[in-house]
């Protein structure tokens, strides 16, 4: 359940205000030299996995976060991530989105508003797609630039080849 709750992405980790300090002392002890780590909330919520997505171009967050939450991040984040709030009715974002620095995979009714903010946003290029016939895309895979991970239950070979397809190399618009 790590995933509901951080946002790791190759240049910031944001992790929730928490009760349970050690826990989260884990992630500053050990990537706290290479990326910047984050405490916050989105929406007074400590999910902050399920609620956004990001790589290290960027993050969208869903319109439930507050004015103050935007201006933390956007002070404590890289200067270089591009930070944006969008509109949508699938507001946990981190559930219908799964993406890499390269390609991001949509739910099929993500709005086109949203779809487009994903794209400048992040930098990627965006795919409409379900996997193994599950529309929540960033609950049942995780893509990172080398390859990327399916639930373990899913045996449709469809859908695997389809994940390998968009996370083995960075995809090229005129080519």
């Amino acid at each position: 359940e790590i995933g509901v709750f951080v946002k790791l992405t190759n240049s910031y980790c944001l992790v929730p205000v928490a009760e349970c300090e050690a826990f989260y002392s884990v992630f500053e002890g050990e990537l706290s030299d290479f990326i910047k780590v984050v405490h916050t909330t989105i929406g007074g919520c400590r999910v902050v996995g399920t609620l956004c997505a990001g790589n290290k171009n960027g993050l969208v967050v869903p319109n439930s976060t507050t004015d103050k939450e935007l201006q933390h991040l956007r002070n404590t984040l890289p200067d270089s991530v591009k930070i944006t709030r969008v509109e949508e009715r699938l507001s946990a974002l981190g559930n219908v989105v799964a993406c890499n620095d390269y390609v991001a995979l949509v739910h099929p009714d993500i709005d086109r508003e949203t779809e487009e903010v994903l794209a400048d946003t992040l930098g990627v290029e965006v795919f409409r797609q379900t996997l193994a016939d599950q529309v929540l895309v960033g609950s049942y895979s995780v893509l990172t630039n080398q390859g990327g991970m399916m639930h373990p239950k899913n045996t449709d070979r469809r859908s695997r080849r389809t994940l390998v397809t968009f996370t083995t190399s960075p995809r090229c618009g005129n080519s």
